[in-house]
């Protein structure tokens, strides 16, 4: 296999990962004299602040993904190639794929970050993470099927462990998921299950520190936790978990809780590149970047988002800044910038972050907001956040679907996309992805250079 790519006198920039960093610097070098080339594992952008809705039954995935193709369409110079990253060999200035090498005069990484479950593999074998669409499919599936199974289990011991559910992580993720299964406990299973009481259904949020949404004021965090348990949420403060063993979340302290659906939105770490290790990384293995995006020691390697790190760039940011969407577009709206001056030979700008605020729901009419001047809480602050996240949805017709399932929901308390689906794939994408799993591993490189064919 090979990237196929047409000849040009154009620089090439690859791009890795279409996140919100990478998707917004490639439509900034929109009719720039580079050739672009996007990779991702996946054929389409997803829209992380809403994929736990997919889990709760209240979207449909396809109205938060966009695929990359549609994206692009019409756009000369471009090119998008489904691919998963191997390594990169700066000496060479080679990309390394699942689907061959890629040659480039400047690469990007912008591949974000994945679960961090901090190497306890119990926890990591049998915890669902929320990452992605397909995560949030995986919880939805387990969600409802153990409903189902909670019907029928033999035991009443089993029918608890069914029916609890354990978050473990207060950041927004897990406040967010939180809300959203207690308004399916209370609004949905009377109605789906009615043959089972719903107050035997418990949910659970753990976090390890003080407070829940430790990012934002003491006042909101306040406010969420008091919303949370107006919800029926168990929320459990200063409890660490240690492990995971025959169904049963193992804390700190010694106590346990039953449960068959354990969620894990506790932490995140960059995704690994291989020879960019070492000296090369920081705190949450973030790749190291200076003031311009620019990978320590490298002048056409850098990072963009939630995989880099900029512990001295930014004075208001001494620790790096917050692995945030808005950081990811400001600074892939900068590199577009700085990329085009490199080329014109003229000076490149610092990399500033402009916080422009920060916002969690919980629930209807329940959310929280701060902006440099303002905090809000409350019946406004849910207002805002719907508007400030559907403008931020691609496509007009995902903006129409998520809106007409929102009012649906928010008047019929009725989602109607719970559904059990496992997805099967054909026998010959499992033998070709079990193919792709052990090749191009930089194999065709050797010592003195690299193959001359792309």
């Amino acid at each position: 296999m090979a990237f196929n790519l047409p000849k040009t006198d154009k620089k090439r920039v690859v791009i890795v990962g279409g996140g919100f960093g990478g998707l917004k610097l490639a439509n900034k070098l929109r009719n720039s004299d580079f050739q672009v080339v996007l990779v991702d594992r996946n054929n389409y952008h997803q829209f992380p602040p809403l994929i736990y809705q997919i889990a709760s039954a209240g979207i449909e995935p396809s109205s938060i993904s966009f695929p990359f193709r549609k994206i692009f369409q019409k756009r000369d110079n471009f090119f998008f190639r489904m691919a998963e990253v191997r390594s990169v060999f700066p000496e060479q200035n080679i990309l390394q794929t699942s689907i061959g090498k890629v040659r480039y005069d400047y690469l990007v990484l912008a591949a974000g970050t994945t679960t961090n479950f901090f190497g306890n593999k119990n926890v990591e074998e049998h915890a669902i993470p929320m990452k992605n669409v397909s995560e949030a499919m995986g919880l939805r599936n387990a969600l409802l099927e153990n409903f189902e199974r909670a019907l029928t289990c033999a035991s009443e011991t089993e029918r608890q462990e069914l029916l609890n559910v354990v978050i473990v992580g207060g950041g927004a993720t897990g406040v967010e998921v939180a809300g959203a299964l207690s308004e399916m406990k209370n609004h949905v299973l009377p109605k789906d299950y009615p043959d089972m009481p719903s107050s035997l259904m418990n949910i659970y949020l753990i976090e390890a520190g003080t407070r829940l949404l430790p990012a934002m004021s003491e006042q909101t965090s306040q406010h969420v936790l008091n919303y949370l348990r107006k919800m029926g949420v168990n929320v459990l403060l200063n409890k660490m978990v240690t492990d995971y063993d025959h169904h049963r979340v193992i804390l700190k302290d010694g106590s346990q809780i039953a449960t068959r659906t354990f969620i894990w939105v506790s932490g995140v770490a960059a995704e690994k590149i291989t020879n960019l290790d070492g000296e090369h990384l920081g705190r949450g293995a973030r790749i190291i970047v200076d003031e311009h995006n620019r990978v320590k020691g490298f002048d056409n390697i850098f990072s963009i988002g939630d995989q880099c790190i900029m512990p001295e760039g930014d004075p208001n940011y001494p620790g790096g800044h917050p692995q945030l969407a808005q950081v990811a577009i400001q600074q892939g709206k900068l590199l577009a910038r700085n990329l085009k001056a490199l080329e014109k030979g003229k000076s490149l700008k610092s990399f500033r972050y402009r916080n422009l605020g920060a916002m969690a729901t919980v629930g209807r009419n329940r959310a929280v907001a701060e902006f440099s001047t303002m905090k809000m809480a409350g019946f406004w602050a849910w207002i805002m956040w719907l508007v400030v996240h559907l403008r931020s949805i691609l496509g007009i017709r995902n903006k129409s679907i998520v809106l007409f399932n929102w009012v649906w929901n928010y008047f019929s308390y009725a989602q109607s996309l719970r559904f059990i689906v496992y997805a099967r794939k054909a026998k010959e994408v499992v033998d070709r992805q079990a193919r792709l799993a052990s090749q191009h591993w930089g194999n065709d490189l050797n010592s003195k250079g690299v193959d001359a064919e792309e």
